[in-house]
């Protein structure tokens, strides 16, 4: 199957745009608020996961070899670090304001 090449393009402009992405976690991780580095953790974990998840299809798109195990790992790391966002978001829901 023939894929076309603006495709391959895009998917490395988003993989770009996804490096750029983590330049705001990682000056998060260096801040003194524990609260806000745990936070940035979890985002960069997230951050990894998409950018596993978008260099396995593109690398698995532009090599002959197979690579979709990238994405497998990405998807499965990306679904974690939601799991444990979730769990979060409800615990900081049921706690009492008052």
């Amino acid at each position: 199957m023939d894929i076309p090449g603006w495709f391959v393009w895009i998917a490395l402009g988003l993989a770009v745009l996804q490096t750029l992405g983590l330049v705001p976690v990682i000056r998060r991780l260096r801040g003194a608020n524990s609260s806000a580095r745990s936070e940035a953790r979890l985002d960069l974990l997230d951050a990894v996961g998409s950018l596993l998840l978008i260099g396995g299809l593109l690398l698995s798109l532009a090599v002959a070899e197979s690579w979709f195990w990238l994405t497998i790992a990405g998807f499965v790391l990306m679904a974690a670090v939601y799991a444990v966002k979730g769990v979060h978001w409800v615990r900081a829901r049921r706690r009492p304001t008052a």
